[in-house]
């Protein structure tokens, strides 16, 4: 089994719990695709069936999550623009995650493209703090300890 079908069964599951999908209910979502494990199925099948509980999903939480989504994004950026010292306005965070995720308009981008920025941007800040720990550390080292300075200790 690939990495690819994993990641699907994973998701699967995540979506069947997220549902409160008991065992009969899973049962019978297999039975309608003619396999009685999930394992079975076939990574086309698992990506059907995963779109489909996703819509379910998206119904059941409503619009709110995707709001809470973009106040994230706006979040992360702004944290972003703070750690690299520069000024930060909702029209300029929103332009960068719209130019960022490749759509036009801030509120038509999708749930997992949020996710994805929200991730990516949390993850510069803290890179960026961990580089200026290591440099500060290294800079401390070297003028403790004059000529032994090894950039390579931890």
């Amino acid at each position: 089994m690939d990495q690819i079908h994993k990641g699907l069964l994973k998701r699967y599951h995540t979506l069947c719990t997220v549902l409160g999908l008991d065992d009969e209910a899973k049962r019978a979502i297999l039975t309608s695709w003619g396999v009685e494990s999930s394992r079975d199925l076939s990574q086309h099948q698992l990506i059907d069936i995963c779109a489909k509980l996703s819509e379910q999903v998206d119904e059941k939480q409503g619009t709110a999550r995707l709001d809470k989504l973009r106040k994230q994004v706006i979040a992360a950026i702004g944290g972003w623009l703070r750690q690299t010292g520069q000024p930060e306005n909702v029209a300029k965070i929103k332009g960068i995650a719209e130019r960022a995720s490749g759509y036009s308009d801030f509120n038509k981008i999708p749930r997992e493209r949020l996710r994805n920025l929200i991730a990516t941007f949390n993850n510069k800040v803290k890179d960026a703090r961990a580089v200026d720990a290591l440099t500060d550390a290294l800079l401390m080292q070297h003028y403790t300890t004059p000529g032994s300075f090894d950039p390579s200790n931890n």
